[in-house]
């Protein structure tokens, strides 16, 4: 599986990762932010000071537009409009508000400017805003002195009040002259009515009085309410006509128990079915409840009831016989009255048309004389008012609050700048940490060395650990080296496997002093260790211990020197060092010899664990010669330093020799700002000394060969580790 699409898919970042990013790269954050506040407070300090005067205005809404034609008002404007102040904002700062100003104060020369700059910079100047809840505005001016903010401030109320008295008077007299004009034609139009009422008044002989009028047909139009009664009747008459021909239809319909159950149903005078009916329904009950009784047909008393029961339909039959006979007589006299009815109705409607178009007449000439007549009068009235109203007008606008000069500039806010800044700047460093925090592929976890190696971390190192075996005491920096060398014990394998070499990706990532500390950790467990400086570039063993680097490995592989020539004993019991003598030309070439080789194997033999050091394996080939000599590697990693891709390039160097990665150290971490790292350091709170071990005391520096041991001892169970 791919690593790199592997970590593609993972979840987002925990709230902790991010306080985590924040605590790691605060320097970041911390110089971004006073970049940024330092910018604020810069430009703050350079821009040009504004000083502010403002005026308080009353603005009285508009008083409605003249009535031409009553109950119609058309472009009627109050400050309770949801346009109203945003249009007065818009008039204040117009063009033809702003020339009033400007001719006031003679800005052109003043300001040396033509007309339309001097308008643009007084437009910037005036800022106009509704108090809320009430019909005031706020006019404020913005300029580089007081004195000329209070001027301009005080010349813009003013101008905006000539104006609104300007706007008020013309849209008066406009109105005024179409309520004029609309009095002569309405004048004219009453005229021509009154014409066309006197011809109908003439013609028809109607007497006519305001609103009351007498002439033909003084009764009040007869011959109308005569047709109106006729018509009623006649529609009367034929729906009795047409519910008697339905009842005798129906009776011819029916037979038998239907026909007398119908008949008995009528509601018609005379009619006595109705009473006979329900006497045969209780004969006939009767009849069958002697029968059901048990009696016989030829009883007594069973033929009584039935001839009663006989005789009672026949009755019935009977009457309904004279009931069907009654209403063809009602029916053909119906038809007769319906008849003599229409003949009658169609007269009276002839009359009252005739006399009902000469009322609609007269009616429509009366109510279009009367309604222009009275149109006519209350534009008199409202000619007569609007012109007393003109008289007294009101003052638009009323000036509460006259500006004054202030002293103390409102721009720049340097509070609300620098606060800005403050705001602006954190914002930014965290912006700016975040995407270096995404822009960083080094290796920041445990998770990342495993994730991408398939290794375990064999210990993580806390920053600063210095050389334990110059320390005093028990320190607890030796814990992290103890777990180092416990997590060895149980990773390797093979237990003949005691040969290991110290590799990293690059300089400085802390791999030689690594490789110092766990070697004094394992002498101070009981181990016999050698620590052979293998790094033919740059050695650096020897100046852990004040050692003379003239003879060493490079003299043993290069010479017949013995052994024990070359292995130095230190001042720490158990603990041996092959220093790397005269750096060669060919470095790679002498490390890559069978002499190295016969070299591995002869220390393995001897020393309980060999740790070698080795030049960086990304920068030169010798530690990959070495990887291929000894029996695993150690790789060590700084943290927050080497790219993942690197790292995986290392791994990949020491297998591609047929070299074994041990494990990963994660060396110089921060616990203190990685928290996550502080599980792994808990000795440093809770530490407390298994071994009583006197402290180490650092003896003389030994310039000459110390005996090898002759018969190492090798571990044989997790307590000989400590």
């Amino acid at each position: 599986m791919n690593p790199e699409s592997s970590s593609s898919s993972e979840a987002a970042l925990h709230a902790v990762d991010y306080w985590q990013v924040i605590k790691n790269r605060y320097g970041i954050i911390l110089l971004t932010f006073l970049l940024v506040f330092m910018t604020a407070l810069v430009i703050t300090s350079v821009m040009p000071k504004k000083y502010e005067s403002t005026s308080v205005v009353q603005v009285q809404g508009r008083t409605p537009t003249v009535e031409v034609i009553p109950g119609m008002v058309t472009r009627n404007y109050s400050s309770n409009s949801m346009t109203f102040f945003p249009t007065e904002f818009e008039v204040i700062k117009a063009q033809k508000t702003l020339d009033i100003a400007i001719e006031d104060l003679d800005l052109v020369n003043r300001w040396g400017m033509d007309r339309e700059k001097v308008r643009k910079e007084l437009e910037n100047m005036i800022s106009a805003e509704n108090i809320r809840g009430t019909d005031l505005i706020e006019i404020r001016v913005r300029a580089s002195t007081p004195s000329d903010a209070q001027m301009v401030a005080e010349k813009i109320s003013e101008a905006y009040r000539k104006r609104r008295t300007e706007l008020e008077g013309d849209r008066i007299n406009v109105a005024l002259d179409e309520l004029r004009e609309a009095v002569r034609a309405q004048e004219d139009a009453v005229e021509e009515k009154r014409k066309v009422l006197t011809m109908i008044i003439r013609n028809e002989g109607v007497i006519y009085e305001g609103s009351f009028q007498m002439g033909r047909g003084a009764a009040g139009w007869s011959d109308a309410d005569e047709a109106t009664v006729a018509a009623e009747e006649y529609t009367r008459l034929s729906s009795e006509k047409i519910k008697l021909e339905s009842m005798i239809e129906t009776l011819l319909r029916y037979d038998g128990e239907q026909l007398m159950t119908y008949a008995a149903g009528l509601q018609l005078p005379e009619n006595i079915i109705r009473t006979l009916h329900p006497q045969y329904l209780e004969a006939k009950r009767q009849f069958e409840s002697l029968t059901q009784s048990g009696l016989g047909q030829n009883h007594p008393l069973v033929k009584q009831q039935a001839n009663i029961v006989a005789g009672m339909k026949r009755d019935l039959a009977e009457g309904v016989d004279a009931l069907r006979e009654t209403l063809r007589a009602q029916l053909e006299l119906s038809k007769e009255q319906l008849e003599r009815l229409g003949l009658r109705k169609d007269d009276t409607e002839d009359k009252a048309v005739e006399q009902s178009v000469a009322r609609q007449a007269f009616e429509d000439a009366r109510a279009e004389f009367e309604t222009a007549q009275r149109l006519l009068e209350q534009l008199k009235v409202k000619q007569v008012s609007e012109e007393m109203q003109k008289r007294i007008t009101e003052d638009p606008i009323i000036v509460h609050a006259d500006p004054v000069e202030s002293n103390i500039p409102v721009s720049p806010n340097v509070t609300l700048n620098l606060a800005l800044g403050a705001v602006v700047g954190l914002i930014f460093g965290v912006g700016i940490a975040f995407f270096l925090e995404y822009l960083d592929t080094s290796v920041k976890t445990l998770e990342d060395v495993e994730r991408y190696l398939q290794v375990p971390v064999l210990a993580v190192i806390p920053r600063d650990v210095g050389v334990l075996y110059k320390q005093s005491g028990m320190s607890p920096d030796a814990e992290a080296y103890r777990i180092l060398r416990t997590n060895i014990e149980f990773n390797r394998k093979n237990p003949e496997d005691n040969a290991i070499t110290v590799v990293s990706g690059g300089a400085g990532e802390g791999k030689s002093t690594t490789l110092v500390n766990l070697a004094y950790i394992c002498a101070q467990g009981g181990y016999t260790t050698l620590m052979i400086d293998a790094d033919l570039r740059r050695p650096r063993l020897h100046t852990f211990f004040d050692i003379n680097n003239s003879v060493g490995l490079t003299n043993y592989l290069t010479t017949d020197l013995m052994l024990e020539d070359v292995i130095l004993q230190t001042p720490v019991d158990n603990l041996y060092f092959m220093p790397s003598g005269i750096l060669p030309a060919d470095a790679a070439g002498i490390l890559n010899s069978r002499r190295m080789s016969e070299l591995i194997q002869d220390v393995k033999q001897r020393f309980d664990l060999v740790l070698v050091d080795s030049p960086p394996i990304l920068g030169v080939s010798d530690a990959s010669v070495l990887a291929s000599e000894v029996d695993l590697t150690m790789v060590v990693v700084q943290h927050r330093k080497l790219p993942r891709n690197m790292l995986m390039r290392v791994k990949q160097a020491v297998e591609s020799v047929g070299g074994h990665v041990i494990g990963v150290v994660l060396n110089n971490v921060d616990v203190r700002s990685d928290s996550q790292y502080q599980y792994y350091t808990s000795y440093y709170t809770y530490y407390a000394p298994a071994e009583n071990q006197p402290a180490p005391s650092a003896g003389k520096k030994s310039d000459g060969p110390a005996p090898a041991p002759q018969q190492p001892s090798k571990p044989g169970s997790k307590e000989d580790l400590y």
